[in-house]
């Protein structure tokens, strides 16, 4: 299926050489997916909303309550996504997005960064959550979090540190506070040059917590069958 990733950052160039930009990540992540990239946060959006089956949206440097007209456009566009009954998968900034575009809020956390890897628990098991497990251990690597979920969303998983982990609207919209796409080489590169932001005992911990097992490609099973439902429904 084709699926518009909705690019919404770049990679610093001082580590792209080693590990490539967003679109390279999530290409490798979910290789069964067509994406077709449109760089949003350099402007370039999709003609219309019918232009992909489904969109996912990045993670991203920026805040989701920033008064950056990309932002804004954005905000719009999954409007219309939602409106048009296409699927959509925000992940981390993309999460974030998909509250504050139906009506939630988006706050810096007093509760600090999460980074490295974090326990989700999940608190509603959907029909693809298959094979299913109670909890994920997913990399994260974020200040800003989800505080109020919009109308109708559906609380789905939480971490001790970022209560609405991940959520949906309906059933077509789903958003995830983690990165199931980066590695957890990519996310120590990211703790490491973030020292001064986030304090040395914080990047300490995160930089441990990397020995834990990650069930990524569990999450990435399970957004594929999220998707799948939009393929069956163009079927019928």
């Amino acid at each position: 299926m084709k699926v518009g990733l909705l690019l919404c950052d770049h990679v610093n160039p001082l580590f792209s050489d080693e590990f490539g930009d967003y679109p390279e990540m999530f290409q490798d992540f979910w290789p069964t997916l067509e994406l077709e990239v449109f760089a949003v946060c350099d402007g370039q959006f999709p003609d219309t909303v019918g232009d992909c089956e489904a969109y996912i949206a990045t993670g991203s440097s920026y805040s989701v309550y920033e008064r950056i007209d990309w932002i804004e456009r954005l905000k719009g566009f999954i409007r219309e996504i939602h409106a048009a009954g296409k699927y959509y998968l925000g992940v981390c900034f993309g999460h974030q997005l998909l509250a504050e575009a139906l009506g939630g809020k988006v706050l810096k956390s007093n509760r600090g960064w999460s980074i490295g890897v974090h326990t989700f628990s999940i608190l509603k098991k959907e029909a693809w959550m298959l094979p299913y497990q109670d909890t994920l251990n997913l990399l994260m690597m974020c200040q800003d979090q989800v505080e109020v979920l919009p109308p109708g969303g559906v609380l789905l998983g939480s971490t001790p540190n970022c209560p609405m982990g991940m959520f949906r609207v309906g059933t077509k919209l789903l958003g995830i506070q983690a990165h199931p796409e980066f590695s957890k080489a990519y996310d120590q590169v990211l703790m490491e040059s973030r020292v001064d932001r986030m304090g040395e005992a914080i990047v300490r911990q995160g930089i441990a917590s990397l020995a834990q097992p990650l069930d990524a490609s569990l999450f990435g099973e399970w957004a594929i069958r999220f998707f799948a439902a939009a393929k069956y429904e163009n079927l019928q």
